[in-house]
């Protein structure tokens, strides 16, 4: 679809969130996540309380609508009182303050002259306190990407939430192992009118994080949040963005969704709709002699089916709104949400899973809908069905209106899904126990006699020192492993043009097949270029051995099992002689021409254990040796 964004009025603001390469920010226990079964538990449940202004946010009040408790899972070693909240937070490390103080430095951003740290009530679990620590360090940064200045409005420091393991209609299972782990959020403003330019300045601001050494790499480490709306639409907060490469694609869909649901409000004012009661009805007797399993299953266990009609919504509940969602996705994630329940049916999908046609007759006579109403039913327990009909209808008037604002959770696909509320500023209030901490320009003043080297100054750099093109010296910066690409060539003098082709294109070749080569460690890959560049194994033996080490073994032993064992110029010589007197009849036929059929055979006898270059110079002057003797005497 082909869309002027522009003309939509799009407005995106980035919210990006890096952890950093330090201990945990209120306490100094380690920033390290497990798989193991953590050997303790303890059970918690929220409530909303009032802010200072005596209000309760709407967000946190939704959350506690949902009745959940919590389990929170902890080892012992890494996590303390304070991720428990039976202690308060100790002051923060100036090693991370310094670290964040680097990062608004490199983002142009004025730095605070004092911080204080505030609690943002979050209420959905991922904080044993019922809220989230945050201050603010600096605002009113830039940066420029593509030629073009884009705002820095804030840089905060916060801690982590736990993680979530898995979730159940009661409670919810987290661990406390990334609790407290210090990140940095740096908000932009809703400059971007386009999808493209996002991830690219989003890209660059991770480039500028990782110059300081300090942040964490990997899957989970650094998130983006998109903050988007359309000129009729309404502002929603996407969160949990993990790849860059999704941003894009999600402010597409959700630019779709909300033209959908404004195309559909649109049509339910000129069908003449008005805000719906909730006038929820048991129709249990309807599906008495049901074919359908769920239906009949939930009658089976003494739940009752619950329908509701949504007067005026025939056909649009079933409309598609984005990609693989339609307006009925969208009530069933608030019916689950708040009802606890597997799903909903509505007429604009029945007759279909097992519910007849003649039960769909019934069932629309029972409850006097006529042919432009909509009915939605749930078989659940009664109460259950009860909440799930309610939130159904809440979000159908929501429809009525328009676009609602949201917060709503990334998927993989590039669509999103209702998590919430779109939070007030009912949220915030002071942290009580942390002192304010002043920032004076002396401090300021060493950092910046300390800021590492822009990306864009590394290039150049790059080009300079190690002789790379442009390309190559921009996917290396581009990188994770620009530190560990300067230590390679350094300490082992291989060829700068390999080493970055290893780390940014077989890496990534053998990641797409598989291959845990996330687990090779940099003192590996550090050795394996050193028997490279001294001789010992040939380039295109990397790719095999890369495989093996990522199986947890050692260089020598990779050597061994692969038997990559080096072969001199000499065994190449004797070798190539050979197989041109094997295929004489072939070399006197084709002449030269045999050279590059030759080459693939003698390369399939030494791959691995000699450079390709070396075997096409020695073929090619053992080719014109033997062509030469084969010529009849004039």
């Amino acid at each position: 679809m082909d869309l002027d964004y522009r003309a939509l009025g799009l407005k995106v603001g980035l919210e990006i969130h890096q952890e950093l390469k330090t201990h945990k920010l209120f306490c100094s226990c380690p920033s390290v996540l497990r798989d193991e079964n953590p050997p303790m538990t303890i059970t918690r449940r929220l409530r909303p309380t009032q802010s200072e202004m005596g209000e309760v946010d709407r967000a946190a009040m939704a959350e506690a609508l949902k009745g959940k408790s919590f389990h929170y899972q902890l080892y012992p070693d890494t996590v303390c009182l304070v991720e428990m909240d039976e202690e308060p937070p100790h002051p923060i490390d100036d090693e991370i303050l310094d670290t964040a103080l680097q990062i608004c430095l490199l983002l142009n951003a004025k730095p605070v002259d004092e911080i204080h740290v505030m609690r943002k009530i979050v209420i959905d679990g991922s904080n044993t306190s019922g809220f989230q620590r945050t201050a603010l360090i600096a605002t009113d940064g830039w940066v420029e990407v593509d030629g073009k200045r884009y705002t820095i409005q804030t840089v905060c420091l916060e801690e982590d939430a736990a993680r979530k393991v898995k979730e159940f209609a009661e409670f919810v299972d987290y661990r406390l192992d990334r609790l407290g782990i210090p990140l940095v959020e740096v908000a932009t403003g809703a400059e971007f009118s386009d999808p493209e330019t996002p991830a690219r300045v989003a890209f660059y601001i991770g480039q500028l994080m990782r110059a300081t050494g300090k942040v964490k790499r990997g899957l989970g480490t650094i998130r983006q949040d998109i903050n988007i709306s359309i000129a009729k639409g309404a502002r929603q907060e996407i969160k949990g963005i993990q790849e860059l490469e999704l941003i894009s694609e999600v402010i597409r869909r959700e630019v779709q969704r909300q033209l959908g649901l404004i195309e559909i409000a649109n049509e339910l004012r000129k069908r003449g709709a008005v805000q719906i009661r909730p006038d929820i009805r048991d129709v249990s007797d309807v599906f008495s002699s049901t074919e359908c399993k769920i239906i009949r299953e939930a009658l089976r266990r003494g739940g009752r089916v619950l329908a509701v009609v949504l007067p005026r919504f025939a056909g649009l509940v079933g409309k598609e709104i984005q990609p693989g969602r339609r307006l009925g996705t969208e009530f069933a994630d608030h019916a689950k949400l708040y009802g606890k329940v597997r799903g909903i049916f509505h007429t604009d999908e029945l007759p279909a899973y097992g519910v007849s046609e003649e039960e769909t007759s019934k069932l629309r006579e029972a409850l006097g809908a006529g042919e432009l109403d909509a009915v939605v039913l749930v078989a659940d327990q009664a109460e259950n069905a009860r909440r799930a009909l309610e939130a159904v209808v809440a979000r159908a008037n929501q429809a009525i209106a328009g676009v609602p604002e949201e917060t709503r959770r990334a998927l993989p696909d590039g669509n999103t899904e209702f998590m919430r509320p779109l939070p007030g500023a009912a949220r915030m209030y002071p942290e009580t126990d942390i002192p304010p901490r002043p920032i004076t320009p002396a401090r300021i003043r060493k950092l910046k006699k300390t800021l590492p080297e822009l990306p864009e100054q590394k290039m150049e750099r790059y080009q300079k020192l190690f002789n790379l093109n442009p390309e190559l010296a921009h996917r290396i910066v581009s990188s994770d492993f620009s530190d560990l690409f300067e230590s390679i060539v350094r300490e082992t003098g291989a060829d700068p043009t390999l080493v970055v082709t290893t780390l940014t294109e077989t890496l990534t070749s053998l990641r797409r097949e598989g291959i845990p080569v996330d687990r090779i460690q940099d003192s590996a890959l550090l050795e394996l270029f050193k028997r490279q560049a001294s001789g010992n194994i040939a380039k295109e033996a990397i790719p095999d051995l890369l495989s093996k080490l990522a199986e947890g073994q050692t260089v020598d032993q990779a050597i061994e099992e692969l038997k990559i064992t080096a072969f001199s110029e000499d065994e190449l010589r004797a070798l190539v002689q050979r197989v041109l007197k094997e295929r004489e009849e072939f070399v006197r036929e084709r002449g030269e021409s045999a050279l590059k059929p030759l080459m693939g055979v003698v390369m399939a006898e030494v791959r691995g254990r000699i450079d390709g270059k070396t075997v096409h110079s020695i073929l090619l002057q053992e080719l014109k040796r033997f062509l030469n003797s084969s010529l009849p005497n004039p």
